[in-house]
């Protein structure tokens, strides 16, 4: 006997969700097989007036990375011209002209997705406070009193009078971060999520949103949660290269970190390796120094360039990477 097979509206969907699957599944597994051209690279200067954010002595992180940005660009621009390089900003102003961090931070992902970048550089500069000491300056006569009714007596002595001031902080060197592995769900999430069961992001800046604020298709952010596991070891490896190339220039080297503990919310909404690189410490005097130099500004735009060279070459070619440094 020959079974009927019943064909209705929830076969037909369930069938055509399951083909779209496969399909999407055939063209992940088709990417990752190859080694991929980097053909879109996104440099991103943090911050922006009119939040500027950190502070030195005399200058702002806003203005300090947008020049690492633009020198970075440039040296990109001219060494491989069939790349495209795109700026998330390229004046003062915060990223799309916006007054606030979150939707400032939230187009920066958006502008990433939608120009497809295979990797997103972020650039900032770091801040730590410095220390609060005191000392004696001189000494005071108070007065004070003991015992009750007629036996009460008055006493003075003599007190110290406290300075107290903050010297400035001495914590220097230079630190690149990653999305966190054991996070790596929530980026997956991310991807899913739509403005109807939207999941609220929290970093730097206090930013949220949902997928559909930087996902230009349901199609592409199937795809790019497909595809994010891979992103954390290519993340991982271009932030490796990063520190590697400060440590031969020299610079104290605090390691590749994986933010676990406060989220950077551009990090987990770009569909592409990721990595935000602290130059150096704006509260440090003489990295401040440094950072305004041209001298400052050419080699940390030069570290990046190498690195991003280095990584270009290992995975266009397919090439196995060993990492040098410790990952925190």
């Amino acid at each position: 006997m020959v079974k009927k097979f019943a064909f209705n509206g929830k076969t037909a969907l369930s069938l055509l969700l399951s083909a779209f699957s496969v399909f999407i599944c055939l063209q992940v597994s088709a990417q990752t097989s190859k080694p991929k051209a980097i053909k879109t690279i996104i440099i991103d200067p943090g911050h922006g007036y009119p939040t500027l954010n950190a502070h030195g002595k005399y200058s702002y992180e806003s203005d300090l990375t947008l020049s690492f940005g633009q020198a970075l660009a440039k040296k990109l621009r001219d060494s491989i011209p069939d790349c495209k390089v795109l700026l998330t900003r390229n004046d003062r102003n915060d990223a799309g002209g916006f007054s606030s961090a979150r939707d400032a931070n939230r187009y920066r992902a958006k502008f990433a997705n939608e120009n497809h970048g295979d990797l997103f550089i972020s650039i900032h500069c770091n801040w730590a406070p410095g220390q609060k000491s005191s000392q004696i300056v001189s000494y005071k006569t108070t007065t004070y009193y003991t015992g009750k009714g007629s036996g009460r007596k008055k006493h003075t002595k003599k007190v110290p009078v406290y300075r107290t001031y903050s010297s400035p902080s001495n914590t220097n060197g230079v630190e690149t971060f990653v999305w966190a592995v054991n996070k790596n769900d929530s980026k997956v999430q991310f991807v899913q999520t739509s403005s109807d069961d939207s999941l609220e992001l929290t970093g730097e800046g206090g930013n949220n949103g949902s997928a559909d604020d930087v996902f230009d298709s349901p199609e592409a952010k199937i795809m790019a949660s497909l595809v994010t596991r891979k992103y954390f070891d290519q993340s991982l490896m271009l932030a490796d290269l990063v520190q590697n190339q400060f440590v031969k220039q020299g610079r104290v080297n605090r390691g590749v970190k994986q933010r676990n503990n406060e989220g950077i919310w551009v990090l987990q909404a770009t569909a592409m390796p990721s990595i935000l690189v602290e130059t150096g410490f704006i509260s440090n005097m003489e990295e401040e120094d440094y950072m305004n130099s041209e001298k400052g500004k050419n080699e940390i735009a030069s570290a990046i360039f190498n690195a991003i060279m280095a990584y270009k070459k290992n995975v266009e070619s397919g090439l196995t990477y060993n990492y040098v440094h410790t990952i925190d």
